[in-house]
């Protein structure tokens, strides 16, 4: 397997996390709240999942409880931030740090630790196509992300949900004056973003690399938030930027496998120097964030 093939065999797998967190975070901002504490609600995910699966509960209730503690952990940001009306900057760092922690502490003994993958379920045909079939060879999350990355294009362009939580986040008081409950909306929109985030931990611990390491998400997080604004709040949008950083991660593997002799932490780093440099260009479009933006996000609600 040369370079290329190994990169696109791998990029739906390794886009997976990102997706789902992007998709989770696509929603909430779309509702008119900024939440970044995505790292962490990753963590916690990452870490309840492992723990569940590792002691036979099995990948689908792994799932089921990182997608449980995700959304608990990011209620919490809500009584916050829509009961107290609290900065939500400020409250996202600390529910960001809080889930890391609890990560760290209840990981802790699961250091090294591995649980058994997921098989990979190939389209017939389609899975041998020379170089590009890998793409059609993947686990059974990454097939469920990529439905769920429809679901929630049509959910937000294609229904009257969907045109809610955007009139929520475009103007919470006028849609409030006209009957809708922007808080209930907010509330429902952060705990389906703590959902995902939880079910992207889950994937990166126990099927992406089916073990338990403190730190193990490395930034994912922050980068998912990052792909919000990449793909200007437009899911198909969030959805290529997350197969483009996929395919960036895995650039440095491919590299050393053809022996670019490069520093190991250069080659880590991509991910984050190619997110720096597609935000600025992106940022220097004041039209298209303007076009494409929530007005009111990060604003607190008050009637």
């Amino acid at each position: 397997m040369n370079a290329v093939d190994f990169i696109l065999a791998g990029m739906l797998a390794a886009a997976t996390p990102f997706l789902l967190a992007a998709l989770g975070e696509l929603v909430v901002e779309r509702a008119g709240v900024l939440n970044l504490g995505v790292e962490g609600l990753m963590a916690l995910g990452a870490a309840i999942a492992f723990i569940v699966t590792y002691h036979g509960g099995g990948h689908f209730l792994g799932f089921v409880a990182a997608g449980v503690a995700g959304a608990l952990l990011s209620l919490l940001f809500a009584f916050i931030v829509l009961g107290f009306r609290a900065n939500q900057v400020a409250a996202g760092l600390a529910i960001g740090i809080l889930g890391q922690g609890l990560s760290a502490l209840v990981g802790k003994t699961y250091e090294s630790l591995t649980v058994k993958g997921l098989p990979k379920l190939a389209i017939p045909g389609l899975s041998e196509i020379p170089v590009v079939g890998g793409l059609f060879a993947q686990d059974i999350i990454v097939w469920l992300s990529l439905a769920t990355t429809l679901g929630v294009w049509f959910l937000l362009s294609r229904t009257r949900t969907g045109l809610t939580i955007r009139a929520v986040g475009e103007n919470p008081k006028a849609a409030h004056a006209i009957g809708y409950s922007v808080i209930g909306v907010r509330l429902a929109a952060i705990a389906f973003g703590g959902t995902m985030a939880g079910f992207a931990g889950a994937y990166a611990a126990i099927v992406y690399t089916p073990l338990w390491a403190d730190g193990m998400i490395a930034g994912r997080g922050w980068i998912a938030i990052a792909l919000v604004v990449f793909g200007t709040w437009l899911t198909g949008r969030v959805f290529l930027g997350a197969c483009l950083f996929g395919a960036v991660s895995l650039m440095g593997l491919a590299a050393q496998a053809t022996g670019i002799d490069l520093p190991s932490q250069i080659l880590s780093s991509l991910p984050y120097l190619v997110t720096i440099i597609v935000l600025g260009i992106i940022s220097a479009d004041k039209r298209l964030l303007k076009l494409n933006g929530v007005a009111s996000l990060g604003e607190p609600f008050e009637r």
